[in-house]
């Protein structure tokens, strides 16, 4: 195997994405040779002795692993946490985890949060998944209490001033009848009733940025349920993983640049206005 550059080598090898691996070598947990290693120099697997936290990586790359989870409320989006009870790798069978692969979520969701989250062993695809330049968009279901009023929603579509500067959304509009009901079916605990639910889309995002901006105008989040990233959506019970198919990693991996200087999901662009709606201020009878 020829020499590449380190942090290239440890995704390869599914030890974390590239940005994530030059974070461990920054950090000093990686070794090359038994000598701290450098950000970017060029190694061979094949020749040298590539450790992380002291364990020798493989030179041969794992096979690479693409899982859709939905992840449960009270679970940490870590590979690993001494302080959490339950991360999302406890809830991935071992059989669908090669001998020698480590995964690591792409991305992450809240401890409260539930939904879609993917976990994989394969640092260039998360890079595609995750880099703003390439406009993966996530879509979320957000139950609050009561229908936003028209303050709110025209504060919302104007962007929020939050600490990392002005908020804003792609898009947030009133869920219907038929996708809260469909939700409901996958989600564990049911929705409880007395509750409007809303679809809200985001390119990128700030740490709980859906429930800051809502909690800015007067409407805590209940509950926030990751229902799509790109092109894949939420298909399965609460606590359930499933492979993806070649097709679904394809198509991910396929979102289409986003140009330097163009209008982005984040940029000027308002969200729509949602009014109330019958549908978006449903109760939730139909959820038992």
């Amino acid at each position: 195997m020829p020499s590449d550059r380190l942090g290239k080598v440890l995704a390869a090898a599914g030890v974390a994405s590239r940005r994530h691996a030059d974070a461990l070598i920054a950090a000093g947990r990686v070794t090359v040779d038994g000598r701290p290693a450098v950000l970017g120099e060029p190694v061979d697997p094949t020749r040298q002795v590539v450790a992380v936290d002291g364990r020798p990586i493989g030179a041969t790359p794992s096979a690479l692993v693409h899982l859709a989870l939905h992840k449960p409320a009270g679970v940490t989006s870590t590979a690993s946490d001494r302080h959490a009870a339950l991360t999302v790798l406890d809830l991935v069978p071992r059989d669908l985890v090669p001998a020698g692969s480590r995964l690591y979520p792409v991305g992450r969701l809240d401890a409260d949060s539930e939904g879609l989250l993917l976990l994989t062993n394969d640092g260039a695809w998360t890079e595609r998944v995750l880099h703003p330049r390439h406009g993966v968009e996530r879509e979320y279901a957000v139950a609050v209490p009561a229908p936003l009023g028209a303050a709110a929603r025209e504060a919302l579509a104007r962007g929020i001033a939050l600490e990392e500067g002005l908020a804003r959304l792609v898009a947030l509009r009133p869920a219907t009848r038929t996708e809260t009901a469909a939700l409901a079916d996958l989600l564990d605990p049911q929705p409880a009733g007395g509750l409007t639910w809303y679809r809200v889309i985001l390119a990128t995002g700030w740490k709980r940025q859906v429930r800051r901006m809502l909690a800015a105008v007067g409407s805590p989040v209940v509950r926030l349920v990751r229902v799509r990233v790109g092109t894949l959506r939420l298909d399965l019970p609460s606590g359930r993983v499933r492979p993806l198919t070649s097709a679904e990693v394809r198509r991910l991996a396929a979102s289409h640049p986003v140009a330097p200087g163009a209008p982005g999901p984040t940029g000027p662009r308002p969200a729509p206005a949602p009014g109330p709606s019958r549908e978006g201020s449903q109760r939730e009878e139909a959820e038992r």
